[in-house]
């Protein structure tokens, strides 16, 4: 894995970008991003709050032991009216655990909610920086499915760590409280053995240590797999997700194509995937409970085989015996937390590596991609731009002139402000690579670029993207909707031959599922209206339109002579409209000696 110590991913693919990160490392970055966050205060507040009502609770819970002692006492005793008594005082201390329970449970439930909240909006941040996300759909598996990662990979860790850190915190806290009665308790243990008698200090506490240690050892040479495979379970569960979603999201193509039987083979492999891995994660937690419940059930009779000794000599009462026994329970308990926490634990860590991992590779992640060499961009002359020995190259390598790809065929070109131009060529060469290389999205190549102020272009891809919400934030996407008036939106739609769409501009819907792609691409055109940006560069947009609606599209692109057009791919409509300057792209051969270091995916252009 060629990562820095950062755990920055490099140009080359990678599978586990960043596990070789420390557990400290990966904390100190979740912390700086906690402490950087904005629901630190509130965090910070219902900590103190849990810190407090722990400590009640576990003083409470020293009462409770210590009323063991005279209530098995008067039970021994067979003392009917100390009996009731002491439940009366029962009644008092349970009411008050039941309160701060129910106190400590609230507590609890919004320290997670505000953890989440501000994990997950730190995430979204992060990843929608300008060009990171498609970047990282560039750097190997780190980029797939970051929906998991920002959703289930964020609530995962927000909900483990405040429940882990609240139940650490807890058990040490019962841990410090119980180990002193334990500890006085233990004075009055007296061995005899015939005419000899000694004591051990503090024998029941190093009874509990010894019995909780050998659990912990024992469960961390069983359980230790248990990070690794759920991190691969996480990260299977993941692919199978988006396969799922992939093919809902494609039903019509798939059917159409009589695909169901393909489809379903795919799905089922990803199914099994998750499956095996599931069968490992199970195994390893089936083998981790013959510790954790066997020594379990140990605890209902190893304090009082501790005990067994003083007790039988006549050292201890009934009272005290229980108190010891209930005393050792609760060290017992706090030392086993690890123990009996090891399966969340795992879960925990193996959520933290994922979201550190993807949280890193976006923080890492610079402007410039290191390549040797680059398109050179810069800012034209006012009212041009330029395109010189322009070269764009169809992978992303180290030796950027061995990946084949496509050039300009004219070497020196300017074009100047309100002219039209249609860019095509060669059908082999990938036409989208140059639309993202103009919108400065994809450096790989060589040559220059000038570009004019990019407050003055709009880029239209192929398939607009249409944002879930009403009509009119689509349309205004991604400014907010009452950028534009109600007149020009109307006007805008009326214009694009969407009027049938006026009366619901303010619905909520799935626009992209509701319109299809010619009304998609529609609202495309109708946002040029509203925009009238100088400068406008398309990606295909016209291609495959039926007849009418590319008539059109091309009545709104003449009500705008007196912007810059520039069209990638071929259009008729366009040529018949515009006559415009043609430039042409011709394919480069890829040198045989070529090394693919990293591909790039099918990424989409950028959103209208």
């Amino acid at each position: 894995m060629a990562d820095d110590v950062k755990g920055r991913p490099s140009i080359q693919g990678q599978d586990r970008v960043g596990y070789d990160l420390s557990l400290i490392y990966r904390l100190k970055v979740m912390f700086s991003a906690f402490w950087n966050s904005r629901v630190r205060g509130r965090v910070l507040v219902l900590s103190t709050a849990l810190i407090a009502i722990i400590l009640a609770t576990a003083y409470a819970t020293v009462i409770l032991n210590q009323w063991n002692a005279p209530f098995y006492d008067s039970i021994s005793r067979r003392d009917l009216p100390g009996f009731f008594h002491q439940l009366k005082i029962f009644a008092a201390i349970a009411g008050m655990l039941l309160l701060l329970n129910v106190i400590q449970a609230w507590l609890n439930q919004m320290t997670a909610l505000y953890m989440r909240e501000g994990l997950t909006r730190d995430l979204v941040d992060q990843w929608l920086q300008r060009k990171r996300a498609l970047r990282l759909a560039s750097s190997g598996l780190i980029g797939v499915n970051p929906d998991q990662r920002l959703h289930e990979d964020a609530r995962n860790l927000a909900e483990s760590t405040t429940g882990l850190v609240i139940g650490l915190v807890q058990s040490t806290i019962l841990l410090v409280s119980f180990i002193g009665v334990l500890w006085e308790l233990s004075s009055g243990f007296v061995f005899h053995f015939g005419t000899h008698s000694f004591s051990i200090p503090g024998y029941m506490v190093w009874a509990a240590i010894f019995y909780a240690a050998s659990a912990s050892v024992l469960s961390q040479l069983v359980g230790r797999k248990l990070v690794k495979l759920n991190a691969d379970r996480f990260s299977k569960e993941a692919e199978l997700r988006f396969a799922l979603m992939h093919a809902n999201e494609n039903i019509p193509a798939i059917t159409a194509a009589r695909g169901e039987e393909n489809e379903r083979g795919r799905i089922n492999s990803d199914i099994s995937a998750v499956l095996t891995v599931i069968k490992r994660v199970a195994m390893a937690n089936v083998n981790l409970t013959w510790v954790s419940a066997g020594y379990g059930w140990l605890v209902v009779v190893i304090p009082i085989i501790v005990a067994a000794p003083a007790y039988f000599s006549g050292g201890l009462t009934f009272g005290q015996l229980m108190m010891s026994v209930g005393a050792f329970n609760q060290v017992n308990t706090a030392l086993r937390w690890y123990v009996s926490n090891f399966g969340p634990i795992a879960e925990w860590r193996a959520t933290l590596m994922r979201v550190t991992d993807f949280r890193q590779a976006l923080t890492t992640m610079g402007d410039d991609v290191d390549l040797k060499e680059m398109i050179a961009y810069e800012r034209s002359a006012p009212g041009t731009l330029t395109l010189d020995n322009v070269r764009i190259a169809a992978k992303i390598d180290e030796q950027i002139d061995q990946c084949g790809g496509f050039r300009v065929r004219e070497t020196s070109v300017t074009i100047k402000a309100g002219e039209k131009v249609m860019i095509n060529g060669d059908h082999n060469v990938n036409r989208k690579l140059l639309f993202l290389a103009l919108s400065e999205l994809w450096p790989c190549g060589g040559g220059k670029i000038g570009l004019p102020p990019a407050d003055d272009m709009l880029f239209v891809p192929q398939s607009a993207y249409i944002p879930g919400g009403t009509l009119r934030e689509a349309l205004a996407f991604p400014e907010p909707a009452e950028t534009y008036s109600n007149e020009d939106v109307e006007a805008a739609l009326e214009k694009a031959g969407l009027h049938n769409l006026i009366a619901r501009l303010d619905t909520r819907a799935r626009w992209d599922k509701l319109l299809d792609s010619d009304e998609q691409r529609a609202i495309g055109f109708a946002r040029l209206l509203l925009v009238r940006p100088r400068w406008m560069v398309f990606d295909e947009v016209l291609e495959g339109m039926e007849p009418e609606w590319q008539a059109t599209m091309m009545k709104v692109l003449t009500s705008m002579p007196e912007s810059t057009m520039i069209y990638i791919g071929r259009s008729e409509a366009y040529v018949d409209a515009f006559q415009p300057r043609v430039l042409h792209l011709e394919a480069l051969a890829a040198k045989p000696e070529a090394k693919v270091v990293a591909k790039v995916p099918n990424v989409r252009a950028p959103a209208l």
